[in-house]
């Protein structure tokens, strides 16, 4: 292993949209092409399977130096309701594009910190969403809470507007690693929200733990995942650290490049970690997330409805999803659109009645069958090249690209089949780099990914 890992160790895209953001082709975008698509999305979809909305809350009273999110640091409480407001607002706007009120199947509060927010503000910005939208009867609402700053008011307030699902992030519980990524929280603090939670009815409690992380060793990783089996959580994301100062600035250089493990270490933390989390029942799902066999996370995989988007892996698929929030990404299926970064910008866009996107993608024919190819190996490690894709793009590159890969034994192909093997299931973002026609045409300028193990 320890070979192959100097081997595929390189960078590459997490996968989350393709093609990925350094490639969208700003030419071709428009802020009318978007809502084209939107449209054509939303009235194919919204009566049958609902949408999807992701609303960004970038406030944080701390930096987390391992964070790669778009926040703002400040403990004023006062920056709450108008930022409220400019999101009800922001989604009136896209409610006007639409002949029916939407159907909202998934619905996902992330951040920065979304219990920065006051219990009774958040509950008032659900409430503002639903006002123009109809709750679909099998909806999942989920949200991302801090535990040190998850009370069981914020809990009970979501709950009662429909939230059965929180994640928490734990990263790790060794001190030293604490202090390094700036986000102490003791283990304590973590027993008494993931069993609030479940006094008050949550189904699905997630916890986030991060390999890779400096000064972390395998043992600290290992003290981790025993004192969060002890809690029981249903799912968990167990991720590699993605050490991209270069990209997001000073946050990531409050340590050393020495004091990070080098990635053998990194992968013998993975596979150990991976180890002790099977021997309690949890089943991988996709890449870096596990669940346990009551989680609907575990069923949509038996039932083959798993599915990928800008908010993760998520139990069944909507074909739109909307971005709310300053920096916010949507997704029509057949484009992208991210929302301006700043939030004084993005108030300010809003305020004057303009969709706040400044970058897009329009997908071209050959994007979308290559994008479900990379769904497909993200959700179930499988995928077939059919026939009559041949004419959309180079399917002879692809299968030549993963020719070494299948000597190295991390997949089988047969009749154009790609089965990921489960030696090859670490490296699942090289093999999707195959089928990335974008990143074969043109390599990065610069470094813009974080390293693929």
């Amino acid at each position: 292993m320890c070979s192959l890992v100097q081997k595929y160790n390189i960078p590459g895209p997490r996968y989350t949209s393709y093609p990925t953001v350094p490639y969208w082709d700003m030419n071709s975008f428009s802020g009318k092409k978007w809502e084209e698509t939107l449209q054509k999305s939303f009235s194919a979809s919204n009566a049958t399977e609902g949408i999807s909305l992701y609303i960004h809350l970038p406030f944080c009273e701390s930096m987390c130096t391992f964070c790669g999110c778009h926040k703002r640091i400040t403990k004023r409480n006062d920056v709450q309701i108008p930022y409220i407001q400019t999101v009800l607002k922001e989604w009136e706007l896209y409610c006007k594009l639409f002949d029916e009120k939407p159907v909202v199947k998934e619905l996902h509060l992330g951040g920065g910190t979304p219990t920065f927010f006051s219990p009774e503000n958040l509950k008032y910005l659900i409430n503002g969403i639903l006002k123009t939208a109809v709750k679909a009867n099998n909806h999942e609402f989920s949200f991302e809470g801090h535990p040190n700053n998850t009370t069981k008011e914020h809990l009970q307030a979501l709950y009662d507007v429909g939230f059965r699902r929180v994640s928490y992030g734990v990263q790790d519980y060794n001190e030293k690693v604490q202090k390094a990524i700036h986000r102490i929280q003791p283990f304590e603090n973590v027993k008494n929200v993931t069993d609030i939670a479940r006094e008050i009815g949550y189904t699905s409690i997630g916890h986030d733990i991060i390999f890779g992380l400096p000064h972390q060793t395998l043992e600290d990783v290992e003290a981790t995942i025993l004192k969060t089996k002890s809690l029981k959580p249903d799912r968990l994301a167990f991720y590699s650290y993605a050490h991209v100062p270069w990209i997001k600035g000073n946050g990531q250089r409050g340590y050393n490049e020495a004091d990070l493990p080098s990635a053998d270490e990194k992968r013998e933390q993975y596979e150990n970690g991976k180890k002790l989390l099977a021997e309690v029942g949890y089943k991988e799902i996709g890449m870096d997330h596990f669940a346990s066999k009551t989680d609907s996370l575990y069923k949509a995989l038996d039932n083959k409805k798993l599915h990928r988007n800008f908010m993760g892996y998520t139990a069944s698929k909507t074909q739109l999803m909307i971005g709310l929030g300053a920096s916010s990404i949507s997704d029509s299926w057949y484009s992208f659109a991210q929302n301006v970064k700043s939030i004084e910008e993005y108030q300010h866009l809003v305020e004057n009645n303009i969709i706040p996107i400044y970058r897009g993608h329009i997908l071209s024919d050959e994007d979308k069958i290559i994008r479900q190819h990379i769904l497909d190996l993200m959700c179930h490690f499988k995928t077939e090249i059919k026939v009559n894709e041949a004419s959309f793009f180079n399917a002879n590159l692809v299968l030549k690209k993963l020719k070494e890969m299948e000597a190295d034994q991390l997949i089988e192909i047969n009749n154009n089949i790609i089965q990921v093997t489960k030696k090859g299931m670490p490296f699942i973002r090289n093999i999707c780099m195959a089928f990335d026609m974008h990143l074969h045409r043109k390599a990065p300028e610069t470094r813009l990914f974080s390293m693929t193990i």
